[in-house]
């Protein structure tokens, strides 16, 4: 989790008043380059027995281990690199949530879909039931990269979006004064 600046229940200075025109965030987890390198691992054995192997019991089984040595290399290295980091961006239309290096999975999330947004201070993947685009019946959708700060918006459908973000209490802000301009916008 990060220190912020200025702590909860400050006034906002002349230069947090206005929000940006499109803020940026992003989280990151390390500790998912780990299990990256276990899927690398797994890939390089499967390789290494296509190459060099002794097996004198046959084929099949050479070729069983093979591909579900390799296959189970990718799947691995597929899923932990798709969720080591998380990329957030706010505009006056919308949230846009892209993970990983190829920004796959995305969410666009129209601002006019939103009710509301709120900030948590603490966020694990305990929580949610691990890492990664995560769906749970009784608390929504949520993308987990790493515990800590997040933003909750709370959709007008009833549904919630959760995101682990770094000074996600400015992307609430953010999103909360759009939402106000949105709203002062209808009422006119």
């Amino acid at each position: 989790m990060r220190e912020h600046p200025h702590g909860h229940g400050d006034e906002d200075t002349p230069e947090e008043a206005a929000a940006p025109q499109v803020w940026t965030g992003r989280a990151t987890n390390r500790g998912q380059w780990l299990l990256a390198t276990g899927g690398a691992a797994c890939m390089a054995l499967g390789i290494e027995l296509a190459v060099d192997s002794a097996w004198t019991s046959g084929i099949a089984p050479l070729a069983m281990s093979v591909v579900g040595c390799i296959a189970a290399g990718l799947l691995v290295l597929f899923l932990t690199l798709a969720f080591v980091h998380v990329a957030v961006k706010v505009d006056k239309d919308c949230l846009e949530v892209r993970c990983g290096h190829i920004g796959v999975p995305r969410r666009r999330i129209p601002l006019a879909q939103v009710r509301g947004v709120d900030f948590a201070p603490s966020v694990t993947p305990r929580h949610w039931g691990g890492w990664g685009y995560r769906w749970r019946p009784e608390k929504g959708t949520a993308v987990i990269v790493r515990r800590g700060e997040a933003v909750v918006l709370r959709l007008w459908n009833g549904h919630t979006f959760t995101i682990t973000v770094d000074d996600a209490e400015t992307a609430v802000r953010v999103i909360r004064d759009r939402l106000r301009s949105a709203a002062s916008g209808a009422s006119r």
